[in-house]
């Protein structure tokens, strides 16, 4: 008679280490399916669709959050940017949030003399700032006057770095006027240096311009951009030449020197160089507002 009876050793499952890592193989194949076919969530148009837009109508100031941002910088002495730096405005937002950056910092606020309003109108799928009519009046001084500033920020001085800063502008020839700028760090006299972007002159040229303390360069084609439609105006500073790009296309270069520092205790404007008499009022509409420092 055999005795059928295992030994409490056999009973035991014998594994190889070869099917320990193919039963490993299985499951990780297995796991990958299922990470790689699990089906994503489908989002409606429609839905997106019956989604309320951010409100446009008139900026009156919502600048919550503006108060509790530090200025960067001290008195009496001027950093520049240690790292790269990415600003972008949308204005998407609407006009019960304020004004930042993509990334929630940066605040502008508008400032307006005279009843001068900026108002936030649909474009695209979003929003973009409307700035007062051109002012026609005899005396310049009660004309209406708003633009967008920020505080200032040492971080967003470029110094000699390379860097990119635009916007896109919608304009007519009923906006135009010796000068309309449509944003800029610092000034281009009294030593201050600046970085600018403008449509100037009744021609409606579009201009690049970066100053240092003694020298201004203005990299401008011969081309009008006030014909009623949107342009994508970008301005690049590389080592030694400043481009003024124009929907994509390189349009006119201008070399600079290399040693040339831009670095001011001014903030960001957009629409003007301030809110008083003389302030190169920007006339129309401008979106998508950038800068780059690399």
């Amino acid at each position: 008679m055999f005795d059928n009876r295992r030994s409490s050793r056999s009973a035991r499952p014998r594994v190889s280490p070869f099917g320990v890592l193919v039963a490993a193989a299985a499951l990780g194949a297995g796991l990958l399916a299922v990470t790689q076919f699990t089906p994503k969530p489908h989002i409606s148009p429609q839905y997106v669709a019956l989604q309320p837009r951010p409100s446009a109508g008139v900026l009156t100031g919502v600048t919550s959050g503006f108060a509790a941002h530090q200025q960067r910088g001290g008195a009496g002495q001027v950093g520049i940017a240690a790292a790269p730096v990415a600003v972008r405005y949308t204005f998407d937002g609407g006009i019960h949030q304020p004004i930042t950056d993509l990334g929630g910092a940066y605040a502008l606020r508008p400032l307006a003399q005279n009843g001068g309003t900026l108002r936030l109108v649909p474009q695209g799928k979003g929003l973009a700032v409307k700035y007062p009519a051109r002012c026609t009046l005899t005396r310049e001084r009660r004309c209406p006057r708003a633009i967008l500033e920020g505080l200032r920020d040492d971080r967003l001085n470029p110094g000699t770095r390379p860097m990119q800063y635009g916007a896109s502008v919608l304009m007519t020839h009923a906006d135009l006027s010796d000068g309309a700028n449509v944003f800029q760090k610092g000034y281009s006299v009294g030593g201050v240096s600046q970085f600018k972007l403008q449509v100037d002159h009744k021609q409606g040229h579009p201009s690049c311009v970066i100053a240092g303390r003694a020298r201004i360069y203005r990299a401008e084609p011969f081309m009008d951009v006030a014909d009623g439609r949107w342009h994508n105006l970008m301005c690049a500073r590389s080592r030694n030449r400043l481009t003024m790009v124009v929907d994509g296309v390189e349009r006119a270069s201008v070399p600079v020197p290399a040693t040339l520092s831009i670095a001011n205790a001014e903030p960001l404007r957009v629409g003007g160089k301030g809110p008083n008499k003389g302030n190169d009022q920007f006339a129309g509409q401008i979106d998508n507002v950038y800068l780059t420092i690399n």
